[in-house]
């Protein structure tokens, strides 16, 4: 891999990772954030995103949500646990996607393609080129011994 290679699969990595924790914990931070209202309005999926919003279910889907992104965030941005975070963020994205999505317009100004479709495949690319070993912490982490003890752990660290 180039430099230049490198430098814009970091920048890529941090760009995302500064999105997704900044989409985190503005709802940490917010007490009336939910997702009710966003699963009030789904167009598809219907009868899945509903049952979502039981009140014994509602509390931890909101809980997910907020640490997941935030983790997400902070895991991309640290270059640790790059791969499993990834994979991980994409299905939250795709999770995202479905309810907006009135076939095949996800928003009226897309066809097919939103930006949950874009953050997943970028994710997905990050998480296939162990995005976390170009000037992250993954290096660093696999090297512990707790990775040597658990060869596979390395394989999801990055």
């Amino acid at each position: 891999m180039t430099t230049f290679q490198k430098f814009s699969l970091f920048l890529l990595r941090i760009a995302m990772g500064w999105l997704m924790f900044y989409a985190g914990i503005t709802k940490i931070l917010d007490p009336n954030w939910s997702a009710a209202g966003y699963l009030k309005g789904a167009k598809t999926f219907v009868g899945f995103y509903q049952w979502l919003l039981q009140p014994n279910i509602l509390p931890a889907l909101n809980f997910v949500n907020e640490w997941g992104l935030t983790l997400l965030g902070i895991s991309l941005v640290f270059g640790v646990f790059v791969r499993l975070s990834s994979v991980l963020g994409a299905i939250l994205m795709l999770l995202y996607y479905f309810p907006i999505l009135q076939f095949p317009y996800p928003n009226p100004y897309s066809y097919i393609v939103d930006e949950h479709i874009i953050y997943t495949l970028a994710l997905l690319f990050l998480a296939s080129l162990r995005a976390g070993r170009i000037w992250g912490l993954e290096n660093w982490c696999s090297s512990l011994p707790v990775c040597s003890r658990f060869p596979r752990l390395r394989n999801w660290l990055g």
